[in-house]
């Protein structure tokens, strides 16, 4: 026995590891891999938010300014901030019965796309409440914003 230990010149607990080494290499490298690959997801960079112009912002605070005056009934305000296209398209009692909802109101608008340059659209929801305060009447429109030069932005088309 002492001929086969000097034989190979290595001690017989490193002997009994080698047989195992490969197998131990092999469950560690999966271990590696494993969590590489749960963890890629949670470095991987998300996407840059695409930049506001300042157009869209300007368009979304006239949105917001129409639908406060549309929450408040201010038709002087409202119908300040309409183009002559939407006075056009909308009778002035169409115009008056948009802005005289009966009893509490509120708004949400989403997020607006452009149609082409100087022209938005923002998805709204107008709620309404009744006078007794029952029940809440939710309706789902848009609203369009264009430009009208010179910075100045107007609704084009009342949700």
């Amino acid at each position: 026995m002492l001929l086969y230990e000097a034989s190979y010149g290595v001690a017989p607990a490193s002997r009994r590891l080698s047989g195992k080494y490969p197998a131990f290499l092999l469950q560690i490298t999966c271990l590696i891999l494993c969590v590489c690959m749960l963890l890629s997801p949670l470095a991987a960079k998300t996407p840059p938010a695409a930049a506001l112009d300042s157009g869209y912002v300007r368009a979304l605070a006239a949105a917001d300014h129409l639908l406060q005056a549309w929450q408040s009934a201010d038709v002087e305000n409202g119908m300040v901030l309409l183009t002559s296209h939407a006075k056009e398209a909308a009778t002035t009692e169409v115009v008056e019965r948009f802005f005289s909802g009966p009893g509490p109101s509120a708004y949400e608008i989403g997020r607006g796309k452009l149609l082409k340059r100087g022209r938005y659209e923002f998805p709204v929801v107008l709620v309404s409440g009744a006078a007794n305060g029952v029940h809440a009447r939710r309706r789902f429109s848009s609203i369009v914003i264009v430009d009208t030069g010179h910075n100045d932005w107007a609704v084009d088309k009342l949700p």
